[in-house]
């Protein structure tokens, strides 16, 4: 029988996060939530950031969340975020990013 941790971890995406010491660390994402124009797009990674979706947006959503095509206001993400923290998801919350690009 396989032990519960191991079916835990199979079932996330697995993400190498270097920090600035260089000591590479394995952080397991469930959501990405990640900045668009018009808001936060959601993007479960794995089956409990699905779950766990499924019990905060109607049933009607679930497919287009699935498919990570749904997209909500900032606020409401940022309060999607420390829910999910607070139940144990790991959340990648990337609130912007820019490219700089040599001139």
């Amino acid at each position: 029988m396989t032990p519960k941790i191991l079916f835990v971890s199979l079932s996330t995406k697995l993400i190498i996060a270097i920090p600035p010491n260089r000591y590479k660390s394995k952080i397991f994402m469930d959501i990405n939530l990640s900045d668009k124009q018009n808001g936060m797009k959601i993007e479960p990674q794995s089956v409990h950031g699905i779950l766990w979706l499924q019990t905060h947006f109607e049933s009607n959503h679930w497919e287009s969340i699935r498919n990570g095509l749904v997209i909500i206001p900032t606020r409401d993400a940022e309060m999607l975020y420390a829910d999910a923290q607070k139940a144990g998801i790991n959340v990648n919350f990337v609130n912007s990013l820019s490219r700089i690009d040599k001139i």
